[in-house]
């Protein structure tokens, strides 16, 4: 009989062919994994499905309900050939799914955010620059922290002022054209960079401190780090990392300017949405209406405006 290890490796293999990233489910579930190792349990059963999902402490029940889901498709794909694998109902941790009231940075913020990044004190020669530029180019374009980490050197085309993101949510690719002061801002980043790592370590664009792949995960950490510097997160609510603004919300920022800009110029949003949903690379224009409904100063807009509201989804 296989390892549960080798049967996770062979559905994320069976899932990634047929065209799902699966980033965060398959790291998900390999600490899953390990967690019935150390119950020595061959099997994935309700009880124990049900306790690791909860393990982590200090999050939004929501959090314990996409875990459980993860490990019930699992579950599912393995009682196909093994009914011995107990999958978990649908409705074990019954929780609506509510999106959080994003953050709309000012641009007192975002300047602070980009100095104290620059001040940030770390092992790598470059990971002061790289928060920096990361934070200037998710405010300036409203890419995903996913997409910025993800491009590579011959994504960013810094002479035509464009950036190739492939591949991202919902395996879209698009071009994203940029400011000619974010290129000069990513060529400076470019130029630093190697000089650090003259010899090619990595084609990413942007590099962590030994000159390979960006770990996101840290990147937060860094931004948490210089957030609580700023004020705009309090680290004293029982939370290691405490509660305020994230990465993700510089992609809100964007699109929330972009549309109070447009009603305040008395632009035709209807027209003018469609346009910001390709830019962002949403799945349709109902995710970008989301923002309008999000944001009391462009539902005060809208209705001023009598704009009919869409039913937003997800970003």
């Amino acid at each position: 009989m296989k390892s549960l290890q080798v049967q996770l490796t062979e559905y994320i293999e069976a899932r990634r062919a047929l065209g799902t990233a699966l980033e965060e489910p398959a790291q998900t579930l390999r600490h899953f994994v390990r967690f019935l190792a150390r119950k020595k349990a061959r099997f994935i059963t309700v009880p124990l499905a049900l306790e690791w999902s909860q393990q982590s402490r200090g999050v939004q029940r929501a959090t314990w309900a996409r875990k459980l889901s993860m490990v019930r498709q699992f579950a599912r794909w393995l009682s196909a050939s093994e009914p011995r694998h107990q999958v978990p109902p649908s409705r074990l941790l019954d929780v609506r799914h509510r999106r959080g009231r994003p953050h709309i940075y000012s641009d007192q913020q975002i300047s602070r955010l980009m100095t104290e990044a620059a001040r940030l004190k770390s092992r790598g020669p470059l990971d002061a620059r790289t928060l920096q530029t990361l934070i200037g180019l998710l405010a300036a374009t409203g890419l995903r922290p996913g997409e910025a980490a993800a491009l590579e050197i011959g994504d960013v085309h810094l002479r035509a002022q464009i950036l190739m993101v492939r591949h991202s949510k919902f395996d879209k690719s698009r071009q994203v054209p940029i400011h000619s002061s974010t290129a000069a801002a990513l060529t400076q980043y470019a130029r630093e960079r190697d000089r650090v790592f003259p010899h090619v370590v990595s084609n990413l664009f942007f590099v962590s401190g030994v000159g390979d792949a960006l770990d996101l995960g840290t990147v937060r950490r860094w931004y948490n780090e210089v957030s609580r510097v700023c004020g705009l997160r309090n680290p004293s609510d029982g939370r290691r990392s405490g509660r305020g603004p994230r990465l993700q919300d510089f992609r809100h920022t964007f699109a929330t300017r972009r549309l109070v800009e447009w009603y305040q110029a008395g632009d035709d949003v209807g027209v003018q949405i469609p346009k910001l949903s390709t830019y962002l690379g949403h799945s349709s224009v109902e995710c970008t209406y989301w923002y309008v409904e999000a944001v009391p100063e462009l539902l005060a807009l809208a209705a001023n405006l009598r704009l009919p509201l869409e039913q937003g989804g997800r970003s």
